[in-house]
């Protein structure tokens, strides 16, 4: 029988190339591209056809910003699978991001010179707005959507006759102090993908904490720095161009420079290749790549405690419910 695996964000960056990956892994899987664009969709998936011609690859249309949609991609899912093996919730966005270039140049004489370039902290700061749902779009697309899909996907992904996994692309920017539960949407603050990203950390665990008896694992993966349309946000592309050179020199003495989505969907597929169960919840598993170009996986324990996660799960419930009683509401007055 045919893994089914669905992969959100998965017409371009990292989540092309992982989907590239998982087919040379095994051409025999089901692979369901998740995407908010259904005419890149549709591109994603000629291209990858011609590379591997046994391969059968459908899609779906979602934006994960947006909760009706999400809705909808969920019941067309459930009415195309019977199950779900694997779902990596990888789409995000970070929006206008802006770069502190005092920072940056002060960081580069001090001590934490390293754990900067590695971490991007306290360097980018980004504009949020607010969706149509009324909630704040970094949190709604990075966070929110995914796990309302996750959560109407449990039919498919609890079935009770094997394993199934969820994969998170998280980020090594996830910062404890840029999130809090009282403010989990950041609305006050101007680091909303630094919150997006550890808010994802908590609910990983959480989700272990909740859904492991009902055979399903989550993770959470980091790229590293790539060279994609959200890089060339913060930085135009001549500019990277221009820096490579020290790039190249860095990478000697930081592991995060991926710089392609081929390698940094390294750790991507290689929690493919794990049997979940075996898989340390309270890590993040981090693409790497050496001076001399060998990718390979690093594990790194998430600054985070249980009691938190469970508290922000429940939390996304209650605005689970919130959410689905006022877009009810809506239909029914329409």
């Amino acid at each position: 029988m045919r893994k089914v695996v669905l992969v959100t964000g998965a017409s371009s960056g990292v989540g092309r190339a992982l989907c590239q990956r998982l087919l040379q892994e095994d051409d025999g899987l089901h692979l369901c591209l998740a995407c908010r664009n259904p005419d890149r969709a549709e591109a994603a998936r000629a291209a990858l056809l011609a590379a591997c011609p046994s391969a059968q690859i459908t899609s779906v249309q979602v934006d994960v910003s947006d909760l009706r949609s999400v809705l909808r991609a969920a019941a067309e899912l459930r009415r195309r699978f019977q199950r779900l093996d694997c779902v990596y919730l990888n789409a995000g966005i970070m929006p206008q991001p802006q770069l502190d270039v005092s920072a940056l140049l002060l960081g580069f004489f001090s001590r934490k010179v390293i754990h900067m370039l590695c971490t991007a902290e306290g360097l980018l700061t980004q504009h949020d707005k607010v969706t149509a749902d009324g909630l704040q779009e970094v949190f709604a697309t990075n966070v929110f959507g995914h796990f309302l899909l996750v959560r109407e996907l449990e039919p498919l992904l609890c079935r009770g006759d094997g394993p199934a996994r969820l994969v998170w692309t998280s980020s090594r920017n996830a910062r404890k102090a840029n999130f809090s539960l009282q403010d989990f949407q950041h609305r006050g603050g101007q680091e909303p993908y630094s919150s997006s990203k550890y808010a994802m950390d908590l609910l990983s665990v959480a989700l272990n904490r909740k859904l492991n008896q009902r055979g399903l694992y989550s993770s959470v993966a980091c790229p590293g720095t790539m060279l994609t349309n959200m890089t060339y946000g913060i930085l135009p592309s001549f500019v990277w161009t221009l820096l490579m050179p020290i790039i190249w020199l860095l990478r000697f003495l930081v592991d995060s420079f991926t710089l392609t989505p081929h390698n940094g969907a390294e750790a991507l597929v290689w929690l493919f290749r794990q049997k979940p169960e075996s898989l340390d919840p309270l890590s993040k598993y981090l693409s790497a790549t050496s001076g001399f170009g060998s990718t390979y996986v690093t594990a790194q324990q998430m600054d985070l405690d249980e009691d938190t996660a469970e508290r922000f799960y429940h939390s996304l419930l209650e605005l689970e419910t919130h959410i689905k009683a006022t877009l009810q509401g809506a239909d029914a007055q329409s």
